[in-house]
């Protein structure tokens, strides 16, 4: 019932969203009642906002995705983004389609690789578009969404996933794709205020007409009723009232209309989102030329709720027990006022609240329990109701995990506890209905019973926003087996950066976006996953010892380099492989060594491996055309050192080179940087020059018959006549 669209431009449409289900559709400019064409509408604003562009990267893992956050104001009645991307011109850069995700109060849940989530992870589909970029470098797309909720809403973008070959940055060409986000909102400025049971006279002519209307805490039910409509353009009431706010990726926007609608025309809405305002908006349908007068009506209904003290769950927390009839408070006068005549169930209790208290514990990391600590309070008559705030804006960029555990003793076979977990407002039909649907939410549920004493929940990015957890006992077969009965069922209410801090085969790493922080699962040894927990690719404990044991003992390779220096008394150089083969080693069997250098360096860069190399190949070179043109002969003189030394050693410093640069990947990168190891230290003693030939101090080679002989020192390349 909300609308959303995109396209790339030109006339077009916008698509009508029915329950869960966004359908996509080419978007045109919107129409005028939406402030964007010539003539706009009168009690319209725009508001422009922008981010600065993000370099995009080939999708591996969540840290790759680029993430934008924007606050979407009040009274919002269109968002329009615009999606510009751009890539170099080059013969590097390829045809591709770039994914954007969208996602209101959070960041979206995205998937690509197609991998598993954790047991009991509560997932939704992410709003997803596609922006191909072919045979021009730069494309341009735009997605619309009708009647948005306000708040924080999230882009994410990024490239299809990336191939698993590791290259050496500035070698391999590379192409840039940058992707920026630019949103243009219109709200309304002029909006008629809804009392409760008031009527609100109202005259649709080409324009629609914006109303809203408070819901305080503990509202039970909203009714929403037309009254006294009178069209002179057609019969009965033609009029259309959308209510309520475009969530994506779901939305439960409902959409009324009148026209041989039963009369009055209402709508009923349970469990409406608490303590906000709620956004009608009224359409005529009777063309631009006629006109419709009727009356609007907002009757709340309030919730009896049964506040449990502080004081009692104190001295409970000392005796560890808890007398129930001592923990009811009855409702304080701000609970039932909804205005000057909002009508207030008088009913038994609708609802138990129990107070929560928040511990915040680190970034993204908050602890919830009742104030007895303990446990709660379950029966048949009434929900327990326990309120998560995770509404400071900094909560959603991590995982809310919720586990249930259910008294022994007091689970009988035929008593049910049931469960809902809910955002905005809390379930309060468990006597009606299961679903554990509110106005605009789908809850998630839970259940307990004696075979089952166990449930647990976890929700990855949880919308910003209160969170409810409501629980009732039930007996499905006969409920008066339920009248007396009582549960306790543990809770342990958790948001945590990371799901059991990514397991034993990943890291827990926290991202930024300007001020806000998220955090995500960087996985290895294969594993995939949100947490780390999909082993369809992983290695088993032998590939990992296998693995582990060829990159340290292949570094062994160095002790022929170091014997063969020693024994030439090349004492610098066996230093040199020495140092080389102690921290490599060292390096791939820790696993985690950190060096100063690394916070600067790519160890994966082009110039950090081909710089070294560069300096020594050029002071070799000098060196060695310095001593051809000294001792007038070229190094060396046999064949046999260039036959079984020099061109042997330089055969495999050139295949461990090509296979460093071209062959690596992420799955074959034991082996192959494991050969690289055994033909670098393989070259380097190889390519070590031969000893000097022991030879006299002074050597005397030629006599004159005047008794002078001419006599040479090798070593110091000096010259005398005696």
């Amino acid at each position: 019932m909300g609308r959303a669209g995109t396209g790339t431009g030109g006339e077009a449409v916008a698509a009508v969203v029915a329950g869960p289900l966004l359908l996509l559709l080419l978007a045109r400019p919107p129409p005028a009642s939406a402030g964007y064409s010539g003539k706009s509408e009168v009690g319209l604003v725009s508001e422009h906002f922008s981010q600065a562009p993000q370099r995009l990267s080939f999708y591996s893992w969540y840290g790759s995705a680029r993430l934008f956050r924007f606050r979407v104001p009040p009274d919002a009645v269109l968002l329009r983004w615009l999606l510009q991307v751009s890539r170099e011109s080059g013969a590097a850069c390829t045809d591709a389609e770039i994914t954007v995700h969208f996602r209101s109060g959070a960041p979206p849940v995205i998937n690509p690789l197609g991998t598993s989530f954790p047991d009991d992870t509560a997932v939704q589909p992410s709003f997803q578009v596609g922006v191909p970029l072919s045979t021009t470098p730069r494309s341009n797309a735009s997605v619309n969404v009708s009647h948005p909720a306000p708040g924080d809403w999230f882009v994410a973008a990024h490239l299809p996933p990336s191939s698993q070959k590791i290259e050496l940055k500035g070698l391999a060409p590379t192409c840039a794709y940058v992707f920026q986000p630019e949103l243009l909102v219109t709200r309304v400025v002029e909006i008629s205020i809804m009392e409760p049971d008031v009527p609100l006279p109202q005259t649709l002519l080409s324009h629609p007409s914006y109303l809203k209307v408070f819901v305080p805490d503990y509202t039970r039910e909203l009714l929403l009723e037309l009254r006294d409509c009178v069209s002179n353009g057609s019969l009965g009431c033609p009029v259309r009232l959308t209510v309520g706010p475009v969530t994506l990726p779901s939305n439960f926007q409902k959409v009324l209309t009148c026209t041989g609608a039963p009369w009055p025309c209402r709508l009923l809405l349970p469990s409406p989102p608490w303590d906000r305002w709620l956004q009608v908006t009224a359409e005529s349908l009777v063309g631009p030329l006629g006109t419709v007068a009727f009356s609007a009506v907002a009757a709340l209904t309030a919730c009896r709720p049964r506040s449990v003290t502080i004081q009692p769950l104190l001295q409970s927390s000392q005796n560890q027990s808890f007398n129930a009839s001592s923990g009811l408070l009855s409702p304080s006068p701000d609970h039932q006022d909804l205005g000057r005549s909002g009508r207030v169930d008088r009913s038994p209790f609708c609802l138990t609240n129990y107070p929560v208290t928040r511990e915040d514990m680190d970034v993204v990391s908050v602890h919830f329990q009742p104030l007895d600590r303990v446990s709660v309070r379950v029966c048949s008559d009434t929900p327990s109701v326990m309120r998560l705030r995770l509404n400071t804006g900094m909560d959603s960029g991590g995982s809310l995990t919720i586990s249930l555990r259910a008294n022994k003793t007091e689970m009988r076979n035929e008593t049910v506890v049931v469960a809902c977990v809910n955002a905005a407002s809390p379930f309060l039909g468990f006597n009606t209905s299961l679903n554990c649907t509110t106005a605009f939410f789908q809850g998630y549920p839970l259940s307990l019973s004696a075979w089952s004493r166990r449930a647990n929940l976890i929700i990855p990015y949880p919308e910003t926003d209160n969170w409810y957890l409501s629980l009732q006992l039930m007996c499905p077969e006969n409920a008066e087996d339920c009248e007396q009965a009582v549960v306790h069922v543990e809770t342990t209410l958790y948001l945590v950066p990371c799901l059991n801090d990514c397991g034993p085969y990943g890291q827990c790493l926290l991202l930024r976006r300007h001020s806000y922080l998220y955090a995500s699962c960087s996985c290895k040894a294969g594993w995939r996953g949100w947490s780390c927990t999909d082993n369809s690719t992983a290695q088993t404990v032998a590939q990992q010892r296998a693995a582990t044991l060829l990159l340290t003992l292949s570094n062994l390779m160095f002790l022929a380099p170091i014997a063969v220096s020693v024994r030439r008394f090349f004492l610098v150089e066996a230093s040199v492989y020495a140092y080389t083969m102690f921290f490599s080693t060292v390096l791939f069997l820790l696993g985690t060594l950190v060096i100063a250098m690394s916070l600067q360096l790519d160890r994966r860069g082009m110039w950090n491996m081909l710089g070294p190399c560069l300096f020594a190949f050029v002071i070799m070179a000098s060196m060695w055309a310095y001593r051809c043109g000294h001792r007038r002969q070229c190094y060396p003189t046999s064949w046999q050192r260039w036959a079984f030394y020099l061109l042997p050693g330089v055969s495999m410093a050139s295949v461990g080179i090509a296979i460093y640069t071209s062959m690596m990947t992420s799955d074959n990168y034991y082996y192959t940087h494991s050969i690289w190891h055994i033909l670098l230290a393989g070259s380097a003693a190889l390519l070590l020059p031969p000893p000097d030939q022991p030879a006299e101090p002074w050597a005397c080679s030629q006599k004159f018959p005047c008794h002078y002989q001419i006599c040479k020192n090798d070593r110091e390349e000096l010259y005398a006549v005696t």
